[in-house]
C-alpha cells in the first residue's frame, strides 16, 4: 500500500485550518484558563471554552446537522430545553424566605431590570432590529438561561455571542460590580447597619408561595411562564420536604447535566465564521453596558431608600437586584463587610438577589411578549 497517498488526507484539516480559527483557539484557552486557574464560574466557562475549541477544528463534522452538536443544539437549544432544565435546578437552590421576610426587596429586583430596557433602545438606535435590541437587552440581567431563552426565540442568529457575554459576565460579577459599588456610594452609606429581625415566615407560606407566582405571573405574562413554572417547581420541590429525593436530583444531576450539554452547545457555536464580526463586538459591549445600566440602577434605588427610610437601608443591597444569584447577593455582604467587619446584610441582599432572580424571568417574559406581538 502506497502511504503517499494517505498523505492528502492526513494534512486536509490543516488544510482547512485558518488564522480565524487560531483567534477562536485562543478565546477557547482563554475561557478555559478563567475557569481553570481564576475559578470564573468553572462550571460554565469550562465546557463554553471547549465547546469553542472542538468547533474551531476543522473537519470533525461535530457540529454539521447529524453531528453531535448538532443533535444537542437540536434537542436542547432550539426547544430551550436546557434552559429550562437548569432553572428546576436553580428553583430548588433558592431560598425565598428573605423575600418573603422582606416584601420591599421587591423594588429592588425591579430597579435592577433597568439596564435591559435601557440597552434595548439603544440597540435600536444603533441599527439593531427590535428582535434582535431586545434579545442583546435581556443580557444586562446577568441570567444565562434567561438569555438563551430569549434570543433562541427573537434571534438565534445572535445566540453565541449572547450566552457567552451572559455567562462570561455573570463570572466576572465580583470584578465589574465593586467599583461601581464604591464609586456611587459613600463610606458612610456602605456602613449603614440594618437590622434583621424579620417577621417569621411559615411552612405553608413558602409551600403556597411558588404555586401564587406561577399563577399570577402565568396569567398576566403568558410568555414567561415556561421559565418561571420550572423555576418554581424547583422551589417547590424544595419547600415541599416531602420529595427529597427529587430536591436533590434538581440541585445535582439534572442541573449538572443540563449545564454540561449547554455550555458544550454554546461553545460548539462559535466557530470562526459566525463569531468572529462587528455584531459580535456590538453585542459584547451592549451586554456589558446593560450590566452596568442595571447595576448602576439598582444602586440608585438603593440610595433613594435609604434616603426615605432616613438610613436604614444600605444601598448596597440595591446592586444585588440582578439575577446573578447567589454571587450578587453574596457580595453585596461582602463589600459591606470590607467597610465594617460587624456589618452583616447578607440576609437582606440575599432578599434583594432573589428578587432579581424573578424579575429578569419577568422581564424576559414581557420583552418575548411585547416584541412578538409588534411583528406579527
Amino acid at each position: 500500500m502506497d502511504l503517499s497517498l494517505l498523505w492528502p488526507e492526513l494534512i486536509k484539516g490543516l488544510a482547512a485550518f485558518t488564522p480565524g480559527n487560531a483567534l477562536m483557539l485562543v478565546v477557547a484557552t482563554l475561557l478555559i484558563g478563567l475557569a481553570v486557574v481564576k475559578q470564573y464560574e468553572p462550571v460554565l466557562l469550562l465546557p463554553i471554552g471547549f465547546g469553542c475549541l472542538l468547533a474551531n477544528v476543522p473537519l470533525t463534522g461535530m457540529t454539521e446537522g447529524e453531528g453531535l452538536f448538532g443533535i444537542l443544539y437540536r434537542a436542547g437549544i432550539s426547544t430551550e430545553l436546557f434552559p429550562l432544565l437548569i432553572f428546576i435546578g436553580v428553583g430548588a437552590m433558592i431560598d425565598f424566605s428573605p423575600l418573603l421576610a422582606m416584601p420591599r426587596m421587591v423594588l429592588l429586583g425591579a430597579a435592577g431590570q433597568f439596564g435591559i430596557f435601557g440597552t434595548l433602545i439603544l440597540a435600536t438606535l444603533l441599527g439593531f432590529p427590535l428582535n434582535q435590541a431586545a434579545s442583546i437587552g435581556v443580557i444586562g440581567a446577568i441570567d444565562g438561561p434567561t438569555s438563551i431563552y430569549v434570543a433562541s426565540q427573537l434571534a438565534p442568529e445572535l445566540l453565541a455571542p449572547i450566552a457567552v457575554a451572559a455567562y462570561s459576565y455573570m463570572s466576572l460579577v465580583p470584578i465589574i460590580q465593586p467599583p461601581l459599588m464604591r464609586l456611587l456610594t459613600s463610606q458612610r452609606e456602605r456602613r449603614i447597619r440594618m437590622a434583621y429581625a424579620p417577621r417569621p415566615v411559615s411552612r405553608r407560606a413558602l409551600v403556597i408561595f411558588p404555586i401564587i407566582v406561577t399563577l399570577v405571573i402565568g396569567l398576566l405574562v403568558p410568555a414567561a411562564t415556561p421559565l418561571i413554572s420550572m423555576l418554581m417547581v424547583g422551589n417547590l420541590l424544595r419547600e415541599s420536604g416531602v420529595v427529597e429525593r427529587l430536591n436533590r436530583a434538581a440541585q445535582n444531576e439534572i442541573i449538572n447535566v443540563a449545564t454540561l450539554f449547554l455550555g458544550l452547545t454554546i461553545g460548539s457555536t462559535m466557530s470562526a465564521e459566525s463569531f468572529l464580526n462587528l455584531v459580535t463586538l456590538q453585542v459584547l459591549g451592549l451586554g456589558l453596558l446593560a450590566f452596568i445600566l442595571d447595576t448602576v440602577a439598582g444602586l440608585l434605588f438603593g440610595k433613594l431608600m435609604a434616603v426615605l427610610s432616613r438610613g436604614a437601608i444600605n444601598p448596597l443591597i440595591g446592586a444585588a437586584g440582578i439575577s446573578a444569584f447567589p454571587m450578587a447577593g453574596r457580595l453585596a455582604a461582602k463589600v459591606a463587610l470590607d467597610e465594617d467587619p460587624d456589618n452583616f446584610i447578607l440576609m437582606h441582599a440575599m432578599g434583594a438577589n432573589t428578587a432579581g432572580q424573578l424579575g429578569s424571568v419577568v422581564a424576559g417574559g414581557a420583552l418575548l411578549a411585547l416584541v412578538t406581538g409588534i411583528l406579527r
